[in-house]
């Protein structure tokens, strides 16, 4: 075999040529020269097809591929009139290239310029690149959707917010209209209630449906279950009920796809699909894409749901452990005032309670150890106790011991390794207006008098704190309160706020007792939130313990 090259081609010429594409058509090249049968075969041999045209426009060659592609093609046929309308639009109007689908392929082609005024145009068969592209595409779009649904649903711990994302997020994605069909809030409710949001609805609309809604749609009960089915048909005779849940301008529906809405817990619901007529159904990569979407669906509402269930059960224990709104006792003013440490709860381990008796009041304020769920439990068991013995023991000191008793002796003690600080006082109104108070303490920080002429002085109590130790002792005071006098109860949030300008110092007793000076003769509530306001200040929303003051002064005459 030898090889000859003219005109810058060369290739094998022995026995007439070698066929690189067997299934592949070849142009006749009978009484062609060696040198144009050996151009016909490199041609022949291209993956891409060449059409040449004259000056005027007339194919005057077409290489194996455009014969594969384009068999309309044949020498002496005029380009401009071909059966390709997107080619045959492109000659005439000049254009240097055109894309068109033809013979269930998609092409592209491009014109060059040849010597006296021929031309010729190469295409490709793109419709393998271009099934890779539009794959690639939907799967970034599938992506984004997932990572759009998964950020809106994330940030919901509302049941309701919830399910409106889940109808509202595959609108007009997925599907023309969405429905979550869902367990009643109500344990005791039997009757499904559902969400919706179709093409055209100004929002979701939710409602209540029949109790044969799960049977009478083909799949929602086993959706309701957590078994997925296939997506089917709209049948009018069997989806009656799901009808109405349907808008009145939605039309005719096509195809309906159900999906579970899965959590851990189990099934939370199930998400209805609705496609009009006119569109598609549901293909494989869309069935798998809505299944996804319903189980972080499912998750995403499981856990508002959990969400709100602590919601209530901490409302509810916020109601019983927040301080008490102060009674009001005849010669006797009372303030007080809270703060927890940091917590969203705005329960802590801090408390005060007032109780009115025959001659005055019984009063407490306490600090349990900790901070936090954990302190407030303990806090409720220490003033559930209160209420309970003061019915038996209203002398501060005696009172004390058997407080300490109860929570010593409580089953879990030992495994709680908590105890408590507490002020004791009974409040006795004396005939000239003045009050005898009479403290018992228990570990807690001496509480403070505050005389008319700006005096401050503490109260000695000290003591150990209550349900620590079983031979703990606890110590009393007593002393006198004149009209004008204030005597003021505090925990230590107090003074070891840690602020100011270092933002490590503490408050400390001297600039507490100081503001106490400068406030001698204001009324209880005045004076305790003036305290508040002068710690807030120096903590400038810094982390804090939990705070309690309780203020008391003979009423004025």
């Amino acid at each position: 075999m030898t090889t000859t090259r003219r005109g810058g081609l060369a290739g094998p010429v022995s026995g007439g040529g070698q066929a690189s594409r067997p299934r592949v058509r070849r142009s006749p090249d009978t009484g062609l020269p060696a040198d144009s049968r050996l151009a016909r075969e490199l041609l022949d041999g291209l993956a891409e097809a060449i059409v040449t045209t004259d000056h005027a426009g007339v194919v005057t060659l077409v290489n194996a591929m455009a014969a594969e592609l384009l068999p309309e093609l044949t020498p002496g046929a005029e380009l401009a009139r071909c059966p390709v309308p997107a080619l045959a639009e492109a000659v005439r109007q000049g254009a240097g290239t055109f894309a068109a689908e033809h013979r269930g392929r998609r092409l592209r082609g491009t014109r060059r310029a040849l010597a006296g005024g021929r031309r010729a145009w190469y295409v490709r068969d793109v419709t393998e690149e271009q099934a890779r592209t539009d794959a690639l595409l939907a799967e970034r779009s599938r992506t984004a959707f997932l990572a759009r649904a998964g950020s809106r649903l994330g940030l919901s711990l509302h049941r309701d917010q919830t399910m409106r994302a889940t109808t509202t997020l595959p609108v007009p994605y997925l599907a023309d209209a969405a429905v979550v069909v869902h367990r009643p809030p109500a344990p005791a409710e039997d009757h499904p209630h559902w969400i919706r949001y179709a093409t055209g609805d100004a929002g979701p609309v939710s409602g209540v449906g029949s109790r044969g809604l799960a049977t009478s749609v083909p799949g929602l009960a086993e959706a309701l279950d957590g078994d997925a089915t296939e997506p089917s048909p709209w049948l009018n005779a069997e989806l009656a009920d799901l009808a109405e849940v349907l808008p009145d301008h939605f039309g005719r529906p096509g195809t309906v796809l159900i999906s579970p809405m899965l959590s851990a817990g189990g099934p939370a619901g199930a998400l209805v699909l609705i496609r009009r007529a006119e569109r598609p159904g549901f293909d494989q990569r869309e069935i798998e894409l809505a299944r996804e979407f319903a189980n972080r669906a499912g998750a995403a509402l499981a856990a508002a749901e959990l969400y709100g269930e602590q919601a209530h059960l901490a409302r509810v224990l916020q109601q019983s452990l927040l301080p008490p709104e102060l009674p009001r006792i005849g010669g006797i003013t009372l303030a007080g005032g809270y703060r927890a440490a940091g917590d969203s709860l705005r329960i802590g381990g801090d408390f005060y309670d007032v109780f009115a008796t025959e001659q005055g009041a019984l009063f407490a304020l306490g600090d349990v150890c900790g901070k936090g769920v954990g302190a407030a439990v303990l806090t409720g068991r220490v003033r559930q106790s209160l209420q309970t013995l003061r019915l038996v023991e209203r002398r501060p000191l005696e009172l004390m011991g058997l407080l300490d008793r109860a929570l010593f002796d409580a089953p879990d003690a030992a495994r709680r390794a908590q105890f408590t600080t507490l002020l004791l006082g009974t409040l006795t109104r004396e005939p000239d207006g003045g009050l005898l108070v009479r403290v018992a303490g228990g570990g807690h920080p001496a509480p403070l008098v505050v005389r008319a002429d700006g005096a401050v002085e503490p109260v000695p109590v000290g003591g150990m704190p209550i349900g620590a130790l079983a031979d703990a002792r606890f110590a009393e005071a007593e002393v006198r309160l004149a009209p004008g006098d204030l005597l003021l109860a505090y925990s230590d949030g107090v003074t070891e706020a840690r602020g100011g300008p270092t933002e490590l110092q503490m408050f400390g007793d001297a600039r507490l007792r100081q503001a106490l000076a400068s406030a001698a003769g204001l009324p209880p509530g005045v004076l305790v939130d003036r305290l508040l306001q002068l710690v807030d200040e120096w903590l400038d929303g810094q982390v804090h313990d939990d705070i309690a003051l309780l203020a008391v002064a003979p009423a004025p005459a």
